[in-house]
């Protein structure tokens, strides 16, 4: 049946965005308005297990024809559900756009979103490594070019919006959620998010802050707990990189936080979702609620008695959309209107960015067909493949080498032990569609090619004899398959030892969605493994595959050489054989701490004085086993000098900072050096050291950079004592180094003139230039 094409001025594309959706809302009942705030799930029930939180206990959605009549906002994740081939999606979505503009009589389509965590969160689309490993290889301009794939893939068939990336700045390494997040450092999430929505939005994507904010700080790293934080440590490190994206990037979507903040739920919260997001930062895109947060503000946060009411408080406080059903806006918001507890105002507010965003979407153009937005495409092409590699590969972080033994020179035999070394699975995030959907279905082929780390150790070294022994599971105390282990190291020229996580959603993996922990210790019985394979007197190298850091210091101590890898994705295997082969040179940087064996939690590298050890004063000892910016290479790299052109500047200015760096050993190498900031007195207390920048600098032997930072003056500034950000005059002190813990090369400058306040369009950017000296 063909749908007749509109001609009113709304489908004009020559007429600006927000003046169509104007027009169009003008000529919409009330219903037809609240309709376009909601959105459905068609294929929820079939979901492959859990995939949302209590997704059993609040499935309450009409059929798919009921729910669209006179129009509907949003359709939830059709490629993101169950298994379906790229042909059986499109048709699927073509059908139910088709039904949807049928079903209203100005033929609005739906926006589409699906999940792109690691990647389209589809069968047989490309794994890539999940971004806590994107954090680790410093290079934006690596992870731009990958959100572009991962963009282009989702609107090739017909996908509006992606619900990433995840900005949520980490505070304690037992949350479940960590391996989402690209760390622990506001500047380095503020970069790479920046780089990841340019990237998604560039393919005609709109990409998704979340969670906004405060998600990652809860109390005992619990998921959906409250957030106990002060406004100043809020504003500077939870705030910063959604700001950023904000202002910079012109993101188009932004979803709130389950937590609550001091007793606010983000969902209900117009300070947050009105004041600062709208009024001051100037965000002009669609608030979207993480799904069904608007019913948890009476099932969960207890601040509504129905499920109607909390749909006026999300409603008012700044939310547009409601994800993925219409539960609490709806007939919820019509009702409101009838009785006089909401006005229409608010209603017309939020449509109206719906419809514009539509319309630069350009789904209310004439010429706009289902048809026309999808288009047959390989998910996992070599491009994408290529790219994911690349990631992979940057993402390995070497954390020891002390004996030289790294890379290994072909051994004759191979001992591969470790539970997860023959399940893919242990490679990918808990967004990735295998473990993600597939993980929940008998019988269901992961549907793309994912070597294992056994199949990438046998490809590298084809000539050695490769013994593999699982030792134990990942989770469990089951220890019978130790022994067999520990004769098979003993006997092997080099055990790889393999430890860590394997990922999954609410209590069914070690890291990912609801699954916290209460220490930091390997799960299962893996320590036990460990302690009595590296008893053995046996060269072994420890390669941690993860998504936290854990307490493995004792054991990368002890071990002849130790990798930390963050779920790498499906080209995590060959990455990790290549470095230990040395077909490549590692360059992964820590973007978290590895913890002390008994370190304190919560912990961050952004501690202040207090938060330091103070022996005498606590028994308890929070310093890393390995700092945060930490990584080695198989040469020897040094930062040798460091200078600054001028040495006095205003408290408006810039200054460059020009490091010398080098690459003293026998081997290329990748150098990246870390600009750090002291302010030894400050008007509030403020972390040791904080990082404003890096770079990525590959040398040859011999070879020597110098590597320029050019840094404005906003980049020093604090929130006050007053809660205003401000930059200060004083003394500071710049480093150039290898961590946060290296001593490195510093620098002072001091700031002269009058306190200056910080505005909204600050500078975040540090450019650097490498000059190269042979």
């Amino acid at each position: 049946m063909t749908i007749e094409a509109p001609t009113a001025r709304w489908n004009d594309p020559t007429v600006d965005a927000v003046e169509r959706a104007a027009a169009l809302l003008a000529d919409m009942t009330l219903r037809e308005k609240v309709q376009q705030l909601g959105s459905t799930w068609p294929d929820a029930e079939g979901a492959g297990g859990d995939v949302a939180p209590m997704q059993d206990t609040l499935l309450r959605a009409e059929p798919f024809d009921d729910a669209v009549r006179d129009g509907i906002g949003q359709i939830t994740r059709i490629f993101g559900t169950a298994p379906v081939t790229v042909e059986q999606g499109r048709a699927k979505l073509i059908d139910l756009q088709r039904r949807v503009m049928r079903a209203n009589r100005h033929r609005i389509p739906a926006v589409t979103h699906e999940e792109c965590l690691t990647g389209f969160t589809a069968w047989t689309a490309t794994v890539f490594p999940t971004p806590l490993a994107w954090a680790a290889t410093n290079d934006p301009e690596l992870v731009e070019q990958m959100a572009r794939a991962i963009g282009r893939d989702m609107r090739a068939v017909g996908v509006h919006q992606g619900l990433s990336p995840v900005l949520d700045v980490v505070r304690d390494y037992r949350w479940g959620r960590v391996e989402e997040t690209l760390g622990e450092d506001p500047a380095l999430v503020g970069e790479l998010a920046a780089a990841y929505v340019r990237g998604l939005q560039e393919s005609g994507v709109i990409a998704t802050l979340k969670h906004f904010a405060g998600y990652s700080a809860s109390r005992g790293a619990r998921n959906h707990a409250p957030v106990s934080m002060g406004p100043r440590e809020f504003a500077d490190v939870v705030l910063p990189p959604f700001h950023r994206a904000v202002v910079d990037e012109r993101v188009g979507s932004v979803m709130n936080s389950y937590a609550d903040v001091d007793g606010v739920p983000p969902a209900a919260d117009r300070r947050l979702l009105t004041e600062l997001l709208r009024d001051q930062w100037g965000f002009t895109g669609t608030v979207v609620s993480d799904y069904w947060a608007v019913p948890f503000l009476q099932s969960t946060h207890r601040i509504a008695e129905t499920v109607e009411d909390a749909g006026v408080l999300a409603l008012t406080a700044g939310m547009d959309v409601e994800l993925p059903h219409t539960l609490g806006f709806g007939q919820a918001l019509l009702d409101a209107v009838d009785d006089g507890t909401l006005d229409v105002a608010a209603i017309d507010r939020a449509a109206l960015r719906v419809l514009t965003q539509k319309a630069e979407l350009g789904l209310l153009d004439p010429t706009w067909t289902p048809e026309a937005d999808s288009a047959a495409i390989d998910l996992d092409s070599s491009t994408n493949r290529t790219t994911a590699r690349r990631l992979a590969e940057e993402s390995v972080v070497l954390l020891s080498n002390p004996t030289g033994t790294l890379p290994l020179s072909s051994p004759t035999s191979i001992a591969v032990i470790g539970p997860g070394v023959d399940d893919p699975g242990t490679l990918f995030g808990c967004y990735s569609f295998p473990n993600h959907v597939v993980a929940g279905l008998d019988g269901v082929d992961i549907g793309i090619v994912a070597p294992t780390i056994l199949d990438g150790i046998a490809a590298e070294f084809p000539t050695a004899q490769i013994v593999h022994e699982r030792g134990t599971s990942i989770s469990g105390d089951d220890r019978s398959g130790i022994p067999a282990a520990v004769a098979a190291a003993a006997a092997s020229d080099v055990t790889v030892l393999v430890v860590g996580d394997r990922s999954g959603m609410f209590g069914h993996g070690t890291s990912g969605e609801g699954c916290d922990v209460t220490h930091l210790r390997l799960p299962g019985v893996q320590e036990d493994l460990a302690e009595q394979v590296l008893a053995t007197g046996a060269t072994v190298v420890l390669v941690v595959v993860s998504g936290r850091p854990y307490a493995v210091g004792h054991l990368a101590q002890r071990a002849a050489g130790a990798l930390q890898v963050f779920f790498p994705g499906e080209e995590g295997a060959a990455a990790i054989a290549g470095v230990l082969s040395g077909r490549v040179e590692p360059s992964g940087r820590l973007p978290v701490q590895i913890p002390g064996d008994d370190a304190a939690q919560p912990g961050t590298y952004l501690a202040a004085p207090l938060a330091l050890r103070s022996d005498g004063v606590s028994n308890l000892d929070p310093t890393p086993a390995y700092p945060f910016g930490h990584g080695l290479a198989y040469s020897t790299l040094t930062v040798e000098a460091a200078a600054v052109d001028r040495e006095e500047l205003p408290t408006d200015g810039d200054v460059t900072v020009t490091a010398t760096i080098a690459n003293t050993g026998g081997r290329p190498a990748w150098h990246v050096p870390q600009l750090y900031l002291s302010d030894p007195v400050a008007s509030v207390t403020r972390p040791a050291r904080t990082r404003l920048a890096s770079a990525r600098v590959h040398l040859q032997p011999g070879e020597r950079a110098d590597v320029s930072f050019s840094v404005h003056t906003d980049l020093f500034g604090f929130t006050g004592p007053d809660l205003v950000r401000i930059v200060e005059p004083g003394a500071l002190v710049l480093t150039v180094a290898q961590s946060a813990a290296d001593q490195g090369v510093t620098v002072a400058v001091r700031l002269v003139g009058k306190p200056r306040p910080v505005g909204v369009d600050r500078a975040w950017a540090v450019p650097t230039a490498v000059d190269r000296r042979g």
